[in-house]
């Protein structure tokens, strides 16, 4: 095996073994934050009595919806692709990562990846905050003076107040680790190209080389 053909069987086996790493994260995520949504959505007690706005119930339904939907999606790809990447990384032969196929289903690990992190993380942080509305509202206080918010909408504020900010700084914090990211790609990309460079500048300078020693031991 030459040590082009070796590099390249090492990089696609560092990319089997961080596509396995994603899916598994992704399972675990998307497991965890779907059942905790559909916990929510059950155990929560509706009053009767109250007369809720109805924004804000089909705010909290629509996002539990939508919240299950894109963990469960990307539940689905983990659960399909897994167990094959599995069975590769467990065969202890180096042509067996040629059998894998997470270079064909790349993007679709991305996006299942994309989804249970970025998208799914967000929408729990949206249902948590709606979730604190509807349980806090109709708690009242035992004055009757409408000038004063009530005990319920000053719960549900600081709740808003605390997950809004967070919010933003995981945002934040997800595009700049999507551009460090990207970054550190490019420069690993610009090291191996260069290697290349210089595996085909070796290769191409050899034949002079043979050439030189056969004419200086010709007799």
């Amino acid at each position: 095996m030459s040590l082009n053909e070796h590099s390249m069987q090492a990089l696609s086996w560092r990319k089997l073994y961080l596509s396995r790493a994603k899916l598994k994260a992704t399972s675990r995520t998307s497991a965890l934050l779907s059942g905790f949504a559909m916990v929510a959505m059950v155990e929560v007690q509706l009053e009767r009595d109250h007369k809720y706005p109805p924004g804000l119930l089909i705010a909290f339904s629509a996002c539990t919806t939508v919240l299950v939907a894109v963990h469960l999606f990307a539940l689905m790809i983990s659960t399909c692709i897994l167990p094959n990447l599995e069975a590769v990384s467990n065969v202890h032969n180096l042509n067996s990562v040629n059998e894998s196929p997470h270079e064909r289903m790349h993007r679709h690990i991305e996006l299942a990846w994309a989804f249970s992190t970025v998208i799914g993380t967000l929408l729990f942080l949206t249902e948590v905050m709606l979730l604190c509305w509807v349980k806090f509202l109709p708690l009242k206080s035992s004055s009757e003076n409408n000038s004063t918010i009530s005990p319920g909408e000053a719960a549900a504020i600081a709740s808003t107040c605390i997950m809004v900010p967070f919010g933003l700084v995981f945002i934040m914090f997800a595009v700049h680790f999507y551009r460090t990211l990207v970054s550190h790609k490019t420069d690993r990309q610009i090291r191996e190209l260069e290697q290349v460079i210089r595996l085909q500048n070796q290769l191409d300078h050899r034949p002079e080389n043979d050439d030189l020693k056969a004419a200086v031991h010709f007799p």
